[in-house]
This record gives C-alpha cells, structure tokens and sequence, in this order.
C-alpha cells in the first residue's frame, strides 16, 4: 500500500514541484536551528581530486552548484534539442506568442530590479535574477489544478518556460563569465570536435560523448565560463536519432528526468534555499536585493508576459490558444514569477557575500510563495470553458 502511494506521487506531473517545495522548507528549518552551523560546515568541506597536487579542489556548495547543476541543464538542453527538432519549437509560428511572453517576462523584470538597484554598483549585478521562470515548479502547480485550467495552457506554460531557459542560459554564457582563460577554451575545441564528429555518426551508444562531456566541463570550469553551460553544449551532441533509427537523445532525456527532478534539484534547493531569519525584520524585505527581485518576479513578470502577449495578438501575429481567455493568460504570467531554482542559481553567480545571498533567497522565496498563489487561485477561479462546454453538452436535457 505505501509502495503503491510512493509510485503515485512519484508519477504526478506535481511531484517534482512538491519535492522541490519540501526542500526549501527544510532549508529554511535547518538554516534557523541549532544545526546551521553543522550544515554550513559541510556545504563549506573540501572536497578535491587531484593528481599530483593538479585538479579540482572545491568546498561541496561549489561541486553541487558547478557539477550536479551542470547534469540539469544538461537535461535542459536535451530538452531544447528534442522541442527544436521535435516539438513544440519546430514550427516557428507556434513559438511567436510563448516566444515574445518570454521576451517580456525575462525583459521588463530585469529592468525593475535594475531600476531599484541602480544606484548601488554592488548589488546591480543582480538584475538577471528575476528574469527566470523556475519549470518544476511552475508547471507542478498547474498540474495540481489539473482539468479546471485549458489543455493548451500547459503547452504554452512550458514552451514559455523552456524558452526562458533558453534565455538564462544566454545571459549566464554572456553576462556570468569570470576572468576568461582563452587558452582552456581552446583545449576544448579538442571534445567538441569529436562530439560532433560523433553525433554525425549517429552512434547508438552514447557513454563516448557523456565522457568527453565531462572533459569539456573541466576545461570551461577552468576557462572562467560557467561550467554548467558545458552541459548544454554536450546534450546538442547526443543524436536525436541513430543509425538504426532509435533515439539516443530521447533515452538519456527520459533516464535523467527522475534523478534531476527526485534528487538533483532537491538536493540544490537544500543548499541554496536556507534563509536565516535571525535579526531579521519585515523592513529586511525592502533592503533594495529583496525588493527588487519581489518586485521583478510578482510585477515584473505579470506586466512582461501579459503586456507582450496582449501586444502580439493585438497586432495580429498571433493568436490566444484555443479555449485560453485573458484571464488564463493572467493566471500563467502569475505563475512565471516562481524563479525558484534558477533564480536562487542566477543569483549564487551574482554574489559571493553571504549577507546578499541570504536577501537573494528571502527574496526568492517570498517571490515564489506569491507567484504561486496568485497564479494558483486566478486559474482556478478563471475554470476551464471548454471542459464545462462539453459537460454541458453531454448532459441530458
């Protein structure tokens, strides 16, 4: 019986939502009890692999920041791979509307938050962290309100989301790039070559490439660039199809879902989403980190992807989906604002001082908490016309 209720929570489109709010929950007790200490001397351990005193020597927060969160967007972009090819971003007129919600919803929040902060250089380096949308958990709540929120609303939930990804991993290559050491980019020219050489050869085993994927994840770690973007370049190598016509892309994709969903993001928000509230006050909110990203992803995010969807249909360039209203659109660019997981990532590149990461998470969460619930309750009371159209056609008269 517990078995069966452990494999229907785990298959629910809300599970991973729910795992990834349990986790920030437990953060955020284990942050304000008497074992913070304990805890952050393990996020703080040392952990190396060297050979001859030459390698890799990171405390733990790093190794679960740089390393498990490159194997994230590593499924990020054979999602992206698999929808450009595939799915929903194929067609180039179907990505127009969730496309130019994107736009806005990454646009307008960034400026909000750079607009409180502008006067203070220190914490304008912040501005890309209301700018993300945080898929687990968005699409966990619209799958807890189930039938009563449109069909459609959900695929332009997740193309939103995954274009908006596709955003933050732009912004991270461009704008989160330490001091560049030209010559480990150079080195890794040497496993992308042969990724590629590889993937044109539609090999059905794939262990080569995820191999040479974590070669290329040593040299841009040591290059300066955020190594989580070496999981995106190695996940555009993996064949969509091979030479017998399986698809070496959509095996990886499915064996690494649950491990991410389950364990790795979990395992992130632990390490990331503890708030101390010891001294704080409700003026702490204000302080300009916390108000900005609040700002940015409750406002923010709802005058972005609002605005620029009103204005694409307005003009004509585009169409609602079938049986979305306005107010669904309202209720999704609500549930935009949980920046969540990549917020919190965005935002451990923005700052090292500990003081200002702490206001990047009360700010996080707070967002998050609101994002969710005005989405939430907006879809609900918004219902589903088109499911209660075929009720009311289905029942006798």
């Amino acid at each position: 019986m517990l078995l069966r209720m452990f494999d229907r929570f785990f298959r629910h489109d809300a599970s991973g939502g729910v795992l990834l709010m349990l986790s920030a929950i437990a953060a955020m007790i284990a942050a304000n009890s008497p074992i913070a200490g304990q805890v952050n001397d393990i996020l703080g351990a040392k952990f190396s692999i060297l050979i001859n005193d030459q390698g890799l020597s990171k405390p733990l927060i790093l190794w679960i920041n740089d390393g498990l969160m490159a194997v994230f967007f590593l499924l990020i972009g054979l999602e992206l791979k698999h929808e450009i090819l595939e799915g929903k971003l194929r067609n180039p007129r179907d990505v127009i509307l969730p496309g130019m919600a994107a736009v806005g919803g990454m646009a307008v929040p960034a400026v909000i938050y750079a607009a409180i902060n502008w006067s203070n250089p220190e914490t304008l380096g912040g501005w890309a962290i209301p700018a993300a949308t945080d898929i687990a958990f968005a699409l966990g709540i619209l799958a807890l309100i189930g039938a009563r929120a449109p069909a459609a609303l959900k695929v332009f939930l997740l193309t939103l989301a995954i274009l908006d990804d596709l955003g933050a991993i732009i912004v991270i290559a461009l704008f989160y790039t330490a001091e560049l050491k030209v010559e480990y980019l150079i080195y890794a020219l040497a496993p992308l070559a042969l990724m590629w050489w590889l993937n044109m050869r539609q090999i059905h085993r794939i262990a080569p490439i995820l191999i040479l994927g974590v070669v290329l994840w040593v040299l841009v770690l040591k290059s300066g660039v955020h190594a989580t973007l070496a999981g995106v370049a190695t996940a555009f190598f993996i064949p969509i199809k091979d030479r017998w016509g399986k698809s070496p892309l959509h095996s990886l994709e499915h064996a690494l879902a649950p491990y991410v969903l389950f364990m790795i993001v979990p395992i992130f928000a632990f390490a990331n989403a503890g708030v101390s509230l010891k001294g704080m006050s409700l003026e702490a909110l204000f302080a300009p980190v916390p108000f900005g990203i609040v700002a940015g992803l409750v406002v923010g995010k709802q005058i972005g992807v609002l605005g620029l969807t009103f204005l694409t249909v307005k003009f004509g360039l585009a169409r609602l989906p079938h049986g979305v209203g306005w107010i669904h659109i309202y209720g999704v660019s609500a549930l935009a604002g949980i920046g969540f997981t990549m917020s919190l990532f965005i935002g451990s590149l923005s700052f090292a001082d500990q003081t200002l990461m702490n206001d990047v998470r009360l700010g996080v969460l707070v967002a998050s908490a609101l994002s969710a619930a005005i989405g939430a309750t907006v879809l609900l009371m918004a219902g589903n016309p088109v499911r209660e159209a075929e009720k009311a056609t289905a029942e006798p008269a």
